[in-house]
């Protein structure tokens, strides 16, 4: 589907969470992986949208609600 390549990254969570996602890592990291993916996938989407809304509304400063 498509090129893959393996990505270092080091986060602060608090506490409980860092432990549910060392387990996760451990058991499933693939899981973790797509986790991963979902969520930067997501934060492109909104910015291509809003970047497609500045556009089109001339680049107005009024803030914009979009869909989740």
């Amino acid at each position: 589907m498509w090129e893959t390549c393996s990505v270092q990254l080091n986060v602060r969570l608090p506490r409980e969470i860092a432990q549910q996602a060392e387990e996760v890592q451990e058991s499933d990291p693939e899981f973790l992986s797509r986790i991963v993916l979902y969520g930067l996938t997501r934060r492109s989407v909104y910015r291509h949208l809003r970047e497609q809304q500045e556009t089109s509304s001339g680049g107005s400063d009024s803030p914009v609600a979009l869909p989740l």
